[in-house]
């Protein structure tokens, strides 16, 4: 790898961080996983690429992409994370919208539910006379003796940061600037967000909520951010540093620190983009993500080789059985990859209740100190279930990096013992595996069954640490028959960093009516986006020849709440119009399973996605010569795994050394340095010519050796 030109994403997981680098001319990828330091979470990312450059001294490395959890981690309020004082600056007599919001309860029959305490605090909230109508015309004109002791106010708080958001600044943001510039001048290093620049589109509510969030997170992320890119810098490191934002796309170090708002996914994120990405190269567009790690286990969907994605999500907000708790978090408007989440990694803990029960999760033991198995902690977890039945290595982890100590995941399950009278050690432990089985496959109903897609026509792919080894019993769950398991499963995540694009999303609010809209009008909004779009992306050192963009119409019926998005042609008028209203129909009877075709639509609103196309990873593509079984030099050892009732002699082959075209049939493990694939009795598996395992449930009817038959 000497001399050579290298592409770099590191992704910070809640117990491991992994780097992942790419030479760009061979498409050869070197992994490397650190403990996380969850305190410091530049610590494991400066530790990974000090690493890498140690073993590889003389690599030019061309770019680096990075997805956090600080923004996510600061709002749930993780130590070390005080979120700043934020002062919010609104039109006169509406300063309550954040703590009147919607009449949603997160608790329908709980009397004395409490909401999510606002970030900024009544008395913070300063009122400014002036106003406007919908359509962006002046009511009453911005008072400027009311803007000068605001900015009194700001100056006598010492905040750090100010929130600006008047009523419908999204048709006309020019009362918001004005105050921008006031704060600019008297106050040049202070943080100010505009909601008519972050995220100009109408009600109230969320607008404001969105911009809050942003301005509460600004001085912590670009804290995080100069920090890290201070040390990559004085590694010797000269490479351009981009963030995962929570849409799928990448952003520079510098946007990402004005908007964070659009990073509170971001490392979910990476993940799907990475399944959507290698989905598409294999032919497979149709993908349930299921991303297990150390911490939380994350589902996600990709239909027709596209990402699903949602245009809002509450940040920092409960989640039940996987389902996010309406009204439980802080409402935030920008595209995230469409995920259902649940704590169910590696790190879970099992309990037992007051009641007797058994009980896994919500607790994790986290990086530090980790499951009992790492030497550190003693509380039995997920990671020490699975050493106890045999199906993780109970010698040594990471290629034999990472010593496992599997007396003490034995201590661990046994201390469960006297409270489930009648259960064994491996009971015990298979009844972990299981509960927190039954928790991960709620979460893939979630984003299926509860969208509307049936799960039997997708391929599961799955990754993480824990995903390759839980994968098949979820697949039984869901009766899905295929699994993809890619060949660096727990690094895929960083793997996804170097899949994904440059992209920014921006949006204009219109509420006119389909059937009436001038279509000059909607072609004049979506040239207004196109030239921030441009501009956002030259910002972002991205050549034009390397620029695509994407247009859409959110349309709605016309007393609707909610919108639906569609695709825009690329040139308006009236046949496309009409060709954007047909899909919605069609969309809205895909999604609801109806549509008001005599109902008059309505454009709620135009939208544009910037995007700026990076040289994607080579999918390596080995023949394979014919369906054999593993070489002799493949088979590791024969270990005892425990399967639904009892243990059973168990074939474990090193990933490595299987060839294209190498098939196994179940009970088996598969072990490499950052996963390990469990192959039930009833699957088979064998190595394309890609180095992606491909596992097929055999059909219960003729599955040789099968516990079902």
């Amino acid at each position: 790898m000497n001399g050579t030109r290298i592409r770099i994403g590191i992704d910070v997981g809640g117990t491991f961080t992994d780097l992942l680098a790419l030479d760009e001319a061979t498409g050869t990828l070197t992994k490397i996983k650190v403990p996380t330091t969850p305190l410091a979470p530049e610590g494991g990312v400066i530790a990974a690429l000090r690493r890498f450059l140690d073993e590889h001294p003389e690599a030019t490395i061309s770019l680096l992409s990075h997805s956090s959890t600080i923004a996510t981690n600061a709002l749930l309020g993780q130590l070390n994370l005080e979120l700043p004082r934020v002062l919010l600056l609104t039109t006169a007599g509406f300063r309550d919208v954040l703590e009147i919001g919607r009449q949603n309860r997160s608790e329908v029959y709980n009397l004395f539910v409490q909401r999510p305490t606002p970030l900024v605090h009544r008395s913070d909230r300063i009122g400014i006379l002036e106003r406007l109508a919908a359509d962006g015309s002046v009511v009453t004109a911005l008072d400027d003796d009311s803007v000068a002791r605001a900015l009194d106010a700001v100056a006598a708080s010492g905040a750090a940061s100010v929130a600006v958001s008047f009523l419908h600044a999204y048709a006309n943001g020019d009362h918001e600037r004005r105050v921008g510039a006031a704060l600019a001048a008297r106050f040049p290093a202070l943080d100010v967000t505009l909601s008519s620049e972050l995220d100009p589109e109408y009600r109230e509510y969320e607008r404001t909520s969105t911009t809050v969030v942003n301005a509460a997170l600004i001085p912590l992320v670009k804290t995080y951010l100069q920090r890290l890119a201070r040390a990559i810098a004085e590694l010797g490191v000269r490479a351009p540093l981009y963030v995962m934002q929570s849409s799928g796309g990448m952003a520079t170090v510098e946007l990402a620190a004005l908007r964070p708002a659009t990073i509170v996914e971001s490392g979910p994120a990476a993940g799907v983009i990475g399944a959507a990405f290698l989905g598409k190269a294999l032919g497979v567009h149709d993908v349930l993500s299921f991303d297990m790690g150390g911490t939380t286990a994350k589902a996600g969907t990709v239909f027709g080789g596209e990402p699903a994605v949602v245009g809002e999500f509450e940040a920092a907000g409960r989640t039940h059985s996987g389902r996010a708790v309406k009204g439980s978090g802080y409402p935030v408007r920008f595209p995230f990859v469409d995920l259902a989440e649940v704590s169910a990694g590696g790190g879970t803990i099992a309990w037992i209740d007051t009641g007797g029960a058994l009980r896994v999760g919500p607790l994790s033991a986290g990086a530090d100190p980790g499951p009992a198995a790492y030497g550190k902690g003693e509380a039995p977890t997920v990671t020490d279930a699975n050493i106890v039945l045999g199906r993780l290595n109970p010698r040594a982890l990471l290629g034999g990096a990472m010593p496992i100590d599997a007396e003490r995941s034995r201590a661990a399950i046994d201390a469960l013992l006297p409270a489930l009278p009648g259960f064994d050690r491996d009971r015990a432990a298979a009844g972990i595996v299981q509960l927190v089985d039954d928790e991960m496959a709620k979460i893939l109903r979630i984003v299926s069954i509860e969208r509307g897609h049936d799960p039997r026509t997708f391929t599961m792919m799955a990754f993480g640490g824990g995903g390759p080894l839980h994968a098949c019993t979820l697949a039984d769950a869901l009766d899905v028959t295929h699994v993809i398991v890619p060949p660096d499963p727990g690094l895929f995540s960083a793997f996804g960093l170097l899949a994904a694009d440059v992209q920014a999303t921006f949006v204009q609010s219109l509420v006119v009516d389909a059937a009436r809209v001038e279509p000059a009008e909607l072609e004049a909004a979506f040239a207004s986006l196109h030239a921030r779009g441009l501009h956002d992306l030259a910002a972002q050192n991205v050549a034009p020849s390397d620029m695509a963009f994407a247009r859409e119409f959110e349309l709605r019926y016309v007393g609707q709440g909610f919108e639906l998005a569609v695709p825009a042609a690329a040139t308006i008028d009236a046949p496309s119009i009409r060709a954007a209203v047909d899909a919605f129909h069609g969309r809205h009877e895909r999604t609801y399973g109806y549509a008001s075709r005599e109902d008059d639509v309505e454009v709620v609103s135009v939208r544009l996605r910037a995007i700026g196309r990076v040289p994607k990873p080579r999918i390596p593509n080995r023949a394979a010569i014919g369906e054999r079984e593993p070489t002799v030099a493949a088979l590791i050892e024969t270990r005892d795994v425990f399967f639904t009732a009892w243990r059973r002699a168990t074939p474990v082959y090193e990933r490595a050394r299987l060839q294209p075209g190498d098939r196994i049939s179940g009970p088996a493990v598969i072990e490499q340095y950052d996963s390990s694939t469990l192959v039930p009795p009833d699957w088979s598996a064998h190595a394309d010519g890609g180095g992606n395992l491909r596992l097929d449930r055999i059909p219960r009817t003729t599955a040789a050796g099968s516990e079902s038959t």
